[in-house]
């Protein structure tokens, strides 16, 4: 038997251990990022960029194949994985971020490995809800959230044109989930959380994981061109709002699957 403080310690290492393994995708991009940015020959035959994304797709294949991911979470991540690059061919033609090195695999000056950048966002939150074994209660209905998505994503593009409305859109992520409590189960036992709490922290662990890939010079931002700083808060408040997209999307499978 374990006695009070030996169970939370005991749950608070299983919690990070599953995160960890939930975050398998992002954690091996990272590391990717990191290690050719300091030990990738200026000179390969095969530019830095490449490399990433051909290692990207060998992971995602390799994920599939230990059906550590199911084909209908992978059908998910790709579609965000589009989203994502679809974004991203349009922010750097704006100016919000520029890849500085060369590459052959890419799209309209957008190398392909940056999708693979969003899919690991989907992929830690197909991985993490079946892992934690999430139950909701008072859960949004999907169209309501399809809806809140589609007003995100399309508020990403809307912005340079129009007026920016992702004050109302975090009001409304507050009104939608608000209510809504997670359980997952760390250990035997479930735990409830806050969803939005959820939103933040994920949200935050993004934006860590951004100042990661911005200091290994994957993409760069205004103002990093002469040598690199932090990235500004400001975009943790953007990766709440897309992480909401890849949510929506991962929950359109998992949760009807959960309910069948």
């Amino acid at each position: 038997m374990r006695g009070p403080w030996s169970q939370g310690v005991f749950e608070f290492v299983a919690f990070g251990i599953k995160q960890a393994w939930a975050c398998l995708f992002g954690g091996l991009m990272l590391a990717l990022l990191l290690t050719t940015y300091l030990f990738y020959p200026d000179n390969a035959a095969l530019a830095r960029y490449d490399f990433l994304t051909l290692s990207a797709l060998a992971i995602q294949v390799t994920l599939i194949l230990t059906k550590l991911e199911s084909w209908e979470e992978a059908k998910v991540i790709a579609v965000f994985h589009v989203v994502g690059t679809v974004m991203e061919i349009f922010k750097i033609q704006a100016g919000s971020w520029v890849y500085p090195e060369a590459s052959l695999l890419q799209i309209a000056g957008v190398p392909l490995f940056s999708g693979f950048m969003y899919a690991a966002v989907g992929s830690y939150l197909a991985r993490v809800w079946r892992i934690f074994d999430f139950r909701f209660v008072y859960f949004p209905p999907l169209w309501l959230q399809g809806v809140l998505a589609a007003a995100i994503y399309i508020n990403f593009f809307a912005h340079h044109y129009l007026a920016d409305i992702r004050l109302a859109l975090f009001a409304a992520t507050v009104a939608i989930y608000g209510r809504c409590l997670v359980w997952f189960r760390p250990d035997e036992a479930h735990r409830p959380m806050p969803l939005v709490i959820g939103f933040v922290l994920v949200a935050l662990f993004i934006w860590f994981a951004e100042n990661i890939g911005t200091f290994a010079r994957a993409w760069t931002y205004p103002g990093q061109e002469a040598g690199w700083h932090m990235v500004s808060l400001a975009k943790l408040g953007s990766w709440y709002l897309l992480m909401i997209i890849s949510f929506v999307l991962v929950a359109a499978v998992q949760y009807r699957r959960d309910k069948s």
